[in-house]
């Protein structure tokens, strides 16, 4: 009989830590999981899906407007924001629901507390002060948003954790950063009718992604009515008497909004967390340091998710806990797959990308081609949008592996999962050419683009 009171702790309920309690629970262990806020993370909660929920009702003025080119009259519409947020909170309170059901299905306890490491094989339940001990501990508490604290007016700033339950839909809004999150909001409040600019101290917004998916999109989001200002940053925030926020920027002067919004990356969430009573070690950032199959090195205690600051998605935590499971309890060292990983920026138009951009092949490799599409899309040809879709393949000259698949327009995140399991099995781009083509679609352009559009020699264009 074990003299732990249980098999696995895991503090944490997103996605990774939900996934590995629920698993371990149902192979017979004693399980429990806490978490300090509600079961599902922030994906579920205030993330990926609820944004994407955003971006769906953000769409639709544009669809009303393409529709009279079909030959749609489209009546008066209206936009209720408080309408959005409580169907958007009824979705969410009903996945929620889903999790915990899971995790109840399967026997693991549900803590809702605040947990803390308290040794290597003992946690503190916050809310109690009961500590309790496990054979196994895994940390899956994610990241936070960074509030950038060092800048002046910062307490007047929300992050997208706040902009999921604004009671008023802002008039103006300036968001600051140019990842995924901050391009994916600036397209959401825009599309439901706000005046949005967009500061990012880089030369070009999304600066991992491939160069032309960036410049596309930029060029996109301009030409739609959003005010992107790169090489700049925000150097204090201050609010009027009226209640107007005044955002002083290095070189633009003041820009007037009623709300900021700071996107400047997720920082792991260990502070306080407990983890120097056990000795785990955390790198510069705060992120725990794990090997190859998420052990820190305490030996009782893992970490999943965000909180490594490996790869921060979703379905890699959980792949991760797939992992963790397999190595501890099913006698199968499995280690997570890192390499080679689809990923969507839910941006108008969408970016949907996986593996290598141009410049990182033409780093790696002697030698690469480049197949390259821009193209205005079918569904434009009536609606009269001015849109174009870039359709990108990198291909290693060597072998005629593609390395590397980009694409920008509608549907390219549902695309870039199914390029995504094309170059995980390392096609070539003669197993491209041999595929047949569906016709009329898009993606069709994929497997018809047989010449290079250019190569590039040893960094060199040629």
């Amino acid at each position: 009989m074990s003299s732990f009171d249980y098999d696995l702790f895991v503090i944490g309920g997103g996605s990774g830590g939900v996934r590995s309690a629920r698993l371990a629970a149902s192979m017979g262990k004693k399980v429990a999981i806490a978490e300090e806020y509600r079961f599902g993370g922030t994906c579920v909660i205030r993330g990926c899906v609820p944004k994407k929920l955003f971006v769906y009702a953000s769409q639709f003025h544009e669809h009303f407007e393409d529709a009279a080119g079909f030959g749609w009259s489209v009546g008066a519409s209206s936009f209720d924001w408080k309408k959005l947020i409580a169907a958007k909170d009824q979705e969410i309170a009903r996945l929620e629901g889903l999790y915990r059901k899971g995790l109840t299905n399967a026997g693991a306890e549900q803590i809702e507390s605040r947990a803390e490491i308290a040794g290597p094989n003992s946690v503190r339940i916050v809310k109690t002060g009961q500590i309790v001990t496990a054979e196994r501990i895994i940390i899956a508490v994610g990241g936070e948003a960074n509030y950038h604290k060092s800048l002046p007016g910062h307490e007047l700033c929300i992050s997208s954790n706040e902009a999921f339950h604004l009671e008023e839909l802002p008039r103006k809004i300036v968001i600051a950063g140019g990842g995924y999150i901050a391009v994916e909001f600036a397209n959401i409040f825009h599309g439901l009718g706000v005046e949005t600019t967009l500061i990012y101290r880089g030369k070009e917004i999304l600066s991992r992604f491939d160069q032309d998916v960036r410049r596309g999109l930029h060029q996109a989001m301009e030409a739609k009515g959003i005010r992107i200002l790169c090489t700049d940053v925000i150097e204090e925030v201050s609010k009027t008497d009226t209640g107007v926020l005044n955002v002083r920027t290095l070189n633009n002067g003041v820009l007037e909004a009623d709300q900021v919004m700071l996107a400047l990356g997720r920082d792991p969430y260990t502070k306080s967390l407990g983890l120097e009573t056990a000795g785990v070690a955390v790198n510069a950032r705060g992120a725990i340091i794990v090997d190859q199959y998420s052990r820190t090195n305490v030996p009782s205690i893992f970490a999943l998710g965000d909180v490594t600051d490996r790869v921060q998605l979703t379905p890699v935590a959980i792949h991760e806990a797939m992992c963790f499971i397999e190595t501890e309890y099913k006698n199968n060292p499995t280690s997570p797959d890192h390499d080679m990983i689809a990923t969507a920026v839910f941006s108008q138009p969408e970016i949907g990308t996986v593996g290598m951009s141009e410049e990182e092949a033409a780093k790696a490799f002697a030698e690469i081609e480049i197949y390259k599409a821009e193209f205005r899309p079918m569904k434009a040809t009536l609606s009269g949008r001015a849109e174009k879709m870039i359709m990108k393949l990198i291909v290693n000259a060597a072998d005629r592996k593609v390395v590397g698949a980009h694409i920008l327009g509608h549907d390219a995140g549902e695309m870039a999962q199914l390029l995504g399991i094309t170059l995980k099995a390392g096609c070539t781009k003669d197993d491209f050419d041999r595929t047949m083509a569906v016709h009329p679609t898009a993606a069709e352009e994929l497997v018809t683009m047989y010449s290079p559009s250019y190569r590039v020699r040893h960094g060199e264009r040629v």
